[in-house]
């Protein structure tokens, strides 16, 4: 399974929803990634894929300082799941990759 690629995700917290984006690549062979959101941009860690199951751990400033972990599963093109936050409650949390723009030959052109 690939989970290469832009996600845009939903997380359903205590305060609200907040809207990030995470980008995924293999680099060497290791899965790796950043997440963007509340203006600002992390570096993911401990990022596996085990099955359909991904999980990674990112750290936050915004809206407060927070140590994120997070445990989806993927099917396709959508993820679900939850991110925790030490003791608080897990939050929801929903994505959809974005298209990749590649096109083939049997695509009409514009």
């Amino acid at each position: 399974m690939s989970v290469e690629g832009t996600w845009d995700l939903t997380v359903s917290t205590p305060i609200g929803r907040i809207s990030a984006v995470v980008e995924l690549l293999r680099r060497d062979g290791v899965l790796t990634g950043v997440a963007r959101g509340a203006g600002e941009e992390v570096p993911l860690g401990d990022v596996v894929l085990d099955g359909d199951r991904l999980t990674w751990k990112q750290d936050v400033t915004r809206p407060m300082r927070l140590n994120l972990a997070f445990a989806v599963t993927v099917t396709g093109d959508c993820l679900a799941g939850t991110s925790k936050a030490g003791r608080l409650p897990a939050s929801k949390v929903t994505g959809r990759r974005r298209a990749t723009g590649f096109r083939t030959d049997a695509e009409p052109r514009p």
